[in-house]
């Protein structure tokens, strides 16, 4: 959306999908852009319906700061140099009157925002409709599945879109950084899931964040899959025949990563000093000790994409849509980071 002729040009641009228009995603989006310094530091791009913004901006008595720009209209394809744009999809009005809650439009209409914000990050960096990085808003993967979409969420998605060859998800925060060896993956499906290519690139891909994060050593903790790490193969074989070739193949490359160690304790190190990342198996032995943490200022950062792609690491939290409770912190860091990461974009 950048204006090639302004003056402007030297902001980033990022794009920012509503997410499930029935969550929070709203609310969290319009709050976390009131702060003016945060508009000062780049242009956005909002995929998703003016009429629930302007209500979001209502309910914490706050003036739109943004204007409207119908999606599919000529003006849409053309540059526009206001410093937040909503891209409007008013065919899916009608949202503010659905009960907060999975649904078919909430797939819908949260799928179109994201299929169009991935696109735009596509284009040439001359297009009008480029934007630098992606800040994706909570989804409903139950109204996915209502809509007819059996993608698992956001990562595979954007995965399958952009053609990464890898990826990983990375969560960050300001006590302690994981990075998934699997995704949305069930526990069943666990076994043949993990690989050592998959847990390599958990470590590689995690170590190059670290850098990119201005890191310049890291230091990487790789978890175990089973009980205790294993106990030298009394509760599974994982970690000698998966687990510690990857990280002889990532020490081969010079990256400076130990383990396997036991789930349950390897976090308090971490969160001591002694490590910048834990490398984990599965997405809830990640995911716990950092939303334990500090969930609020936590953000997920897909990695190994050709684009930039952040997100605030809650969900929709569809049981306070609406009442004004949501924390807009996990948003701000996600855009934060996205204005960030422009700096280091990939090739």
């Amino acid at each position: 959306m950048a204006d090639n002729s302004n003056q402007s040009d030297s902001l980033p641009v990022i794009g920012i999908t509503m997410g499930d228009p029935a969550g929070i995603g709203p609310e969290v989006i319009v709050s976390a852009l009131c702060r003016p310094q945060l508009r000062r530091s780049a242009r956005f791009v909002i995929y998703g319906l003016n009429e629930i913004l302007t209500y979001a901006a209502d309910m914490i008595e706050a003036d739109p700061y943004w204007s409207r720009v119908q999606h599919d209209s000529e003006r849409a394809q053309r540059s526009i140099t206001d410093n937040v744009v909503v891209l409007d999809y008013d065919e899916f009005d009608g949202m503010l009157t659905t009960r907060p809650g999975p649904s078919k439009k909430g797939g819908l209409s949260s799928k179109r925002f994201v299929e169009d914000a991935i696109a735009d990050a596509l284009r040439p960096d001359d297009s009008p409709r480029h934007i630098d990085a992606l800040v994706t808003g909570p989804i409903s993967k139950h109204s996915w599945h209502i809509a007819g979409f059996k993608w698992p969420g956001h990562t595979e998605l954007l995965a399958h879109r952009t053609r990464a060859k890898r990826h990983v998800m990375m969560f960050t925060s300001p006590r302690l950084r994981v990075a998934l060896a699997t995704t949305h993956e069930p526990i069943v499906r666990l076994r043949d899931a993990l690989t050592i290519g998959s847990v390599y690139d958990a470590i590689e891909l995690g170590h190059e964040a670290c850098l990119m994060l201005g890191i310049k050593r890291p230091r990487i903790a790789v978890t175990g899959l089973n009980p205790h790490a294993g106990e030298q193969g009394a509760f599974g074989d994982e970690e000698t025949r998966i687990i510690e070739p990857a990280l002889e193949m990532a020490r081969n490359n010079e990256i400076n990563c130990t383990g396997p160690f036991p789930g349950d304790t390897i976090f308090i190190d971490a969160v001591a000093g002694r490590y910048d990342l834990v490398v984990a198996m599965y997405h809830d032995q990640g995911l716990i000790p950092i939303k334990l943490l500090g969930w609020e200022n936590a953000v997920n950062w897909t990695l190994g994409l050709p684009i930039i792609r952040t997100s605030p690491d809650h969900g929709t939290a569809f049981n306070i849509a609406g009442k004004g409770q949501a924390n807009e912190q996990s948003m701000i860091a996600a855009i934060e980071l996205a204005i960030k990461l422009t700096r280091h974009k990939p090739e």
